[in-house]
């Protein structure tokens, strides 16, 4: 029996070095990168986002990378639809595809799968809030822990926004939320999975996200939302992390050091945000970065494990074309 193609996951939070690490990685392995960030996809948007600069990409084929327009809504159904055709296209032409990125609920969404959910009841939306308003956050959890115990006891009792999501779905659907997660399907069955989650020490992390925030500036990130903010743009797009910061700054709110300081801390707390996410990834493998020396010992070691499982596939050489839905 053949085995299973080999899908990479690269995951960890800002600033810890995924892209090169990831990059240097793939020259060993012979993979192509595909961006797990939802934000790297956007044209235009080089700086905000941190995408892997080109020269980084005409090294290593990166894929879902400055593609679309920023007009456009971009989200986990996109992303999954988008990233499973550049995926199945690398493995057809005998590589390893490996996702690189920090945008955790992309990975799970791609790794498990996305259930096709009901459109929005605004009225029963607006129901709900208003009920939590009168009545209390925790009586709309107390309902959802009596009707989908499994869900409720993986969401904080104060997520209101996951509490009444799932009281709409079923309510819509006459299904809790946990049985329709269930029933769906992700790539577990078609790959072997590997997944990665990469950190540093917490001062080193932090350290690097504020030498970060300084080099975005140089590089010219507040010409870059002055542009942006020409444009028509989607809500998803302007949900990038230092558009409100730098915009703040442009509209005379902030100085320049303090439109800094206020990145910096609230990337910072994005980090925590994402540390804590990747600590529920079922099977993921911890790697803490250090110096150069120790992360070229990891990326070997990495590499080596790699090799060790993957068994090529019927090669085509080919490369195929795919859009990008818009």
């Amino acid at each position: 029996m053949r085995n299973k193609p080999i899908v990479v996951f690269i995951l960890g939070p800002t600033g810890a070095g995924k892209s090169n690490f990831a990059a240097r990685l793939a020259k060993k392995i012979d993979g192509e990168i595909i961006s797990c960030d939802s934000m790297q996809v956007y044209k235009g948007m080089a700086i905000i986002s941190q995408q892997p600069p080109l020269g980084l990409r005409k090294i290593i084929p990166h894929h879902l990378v400055d593609i679309l327009n920023p007009s456009k809504k971009w989200d986990a159904a996109s992303f999954v639809e988008t990233a499973r055709k550049a995926a199945e296209d690398i493995i057809r032409r005998g590589y390893i595809p490996i996702f690189v990125g920090g945008t955790g609920l992309y990975a799970r969404a791609f790794i498990k799968g996305l259930f096709s959910s009901p459109p929005k009841d605004e009225k029963l939306r607006k129901a709900l809030y208003d009920e939590a308003k009168r009545r209390g956050k925790s009586k709309l959890y107390k309902r959802l822990m009596n009707i989908d115990p499994d869900y409720a006891s993986k969401i904080h009792s104060n997520d209101l926004r996951r509490i009444v999501r799932a009281l709409e779905v079923y309510k819509l659907t006459g299904k809790p939320i946990s049985k329709h997660h269930s029933e769906t399907k992700g790539i577990e069955n078609k790959y072997k999975t590997l997944i990665f989650i990469l950190t540093r020490d917490r001062e080193e992390l932090y350290k690097r996200i504020d030498e970060r925030v300084e080099k975005m500036f140089a590089q010219g990130i507040v010409k870059e939302v002055k542009r942006l903010r020409k444009k028509k743009i989607s809500k998803t797009a302007k949900a990038a992390l230092g558009f409100k910061e730098v915009e703040s700054y442009i509209k005379g709110e902030y100085g320049l050091e303090e439109a800094k300081e206020l990145l910096k801390k609230n990337t910072r707390h994005y980090a925590k945000r994402q540390l804590t996410w990747f600590r529920k990834e079922q099977g993921a493998r911890w790697i803490e970065l250090g110096t150069e020396k120790q992360n070229a010992f990891l990326v070997n070691a990495m590499a080596g494990e790699i090799k060790t499982v993957h068994s090529p596939q019927s090669i085509d050489y080919r490369p195929q074309k795919y859009e990008v839905s818009s």
